[in-house]
């Protein structure tokens, strides 16, 4: 079985709740929140920030940051012990189809597939306040099918993640391009952005999510509630 790690914030449960939910709606899967308290406490993550109001800023860069899973997603090759593969998903997923499928298109000659993103943010502010930044292969790093083993992810270690600064890291800046499988769009569609002519396997709320003040109508959000209001 193949590992899912989905993107924690305490701020963001229920939006935690919809995705592992829909996840299992489809087929039985193994599961891990990715909590930014624990793998501080192991001493596998310790980048700095300071906040200011609502925003959090990362010292070693400078550059604010949205959840306490910007970062942290790139650990899953190290938490894996650099061995078989695994799928990273941003929290404000909601899948409408089965994870399984998604596996099946995994290639070994690639370290990393994702769904490769044509997407500049047309808003500066996204969720709750924060501000949306634009950096190159914006959104590419929400869902990311891990080829762990592969050579060129060893380099990935957990002081390279505490190091480099988000852009590097978000453009995928340990690999070469021949190094990153493409993914179909319906994978990873973006609401707001992707064509609606695509049938999603999975909706990704980059903007908010639908129990967000002014995201309350945007597509599939009474699917995506009734997720959430399951039990």
């Amino acid at each position: 079985m193949i590992p899912i790690y989905v993107g924690y914030d305490a701020r963001e449960d229920d939006a935690y709740q919809v995705c592992k939910r829909s996840i299992l709606k489809h087929s039985p899967q193994y599961i891990v929140p990715l909590k930014q308290p624990g793998l501080r406490i192991s001493g596998l993550f310790d980048r700095p920030y300071n906040v200011d109001g609502a925003q959090r800023y990362d010292t070693r860069d400078g550059r604010p940051f949205s959840t306490d899973f910007s970062f942290t997603r790139f650990l899953v090759p190290a938490l894996m012990q650099y061995e078989g593969w695994a799928l990273f998903v941003d929290c404000d997923f909601m899948f409408r189809a089965d994870t399984e499928e998604l596996f099946a298109l995994r290639d070994d000659k690639y370290a990393v597939m994702c769904v490769k993103h044509n997407y500049a943010p047309k808003d500066s502010i996204k969720m709750d306040g924060q501000i949306q930044q634009a950096y190159d292969r914006k959104n590419w790093s929400s869902l990311m099918l891990f080829n762990c083993g592969h050579e060129k992810n060893k380099r990935l270690t957990p002081k390279m993640v505490n190091y480099l600064t988000g852009s590097q890291l978000h453009g995928f800046s340990w690999l070469g391009d021949k190094d990153i499988g493409s993914l179909p769009e319906p994978w990873n569609w973006l609401e707001g952005h992707s064509s609606e002519a695509w049938e999603p396997k999975a909706v990704h709320y980059t903007r908010g999510v639908p129990s967000m003040s002014g995201y309350e109508h945007t597509p599939y959000a009474d699917e995506w509630r009734g997720y959430l209001n399951v039990g």
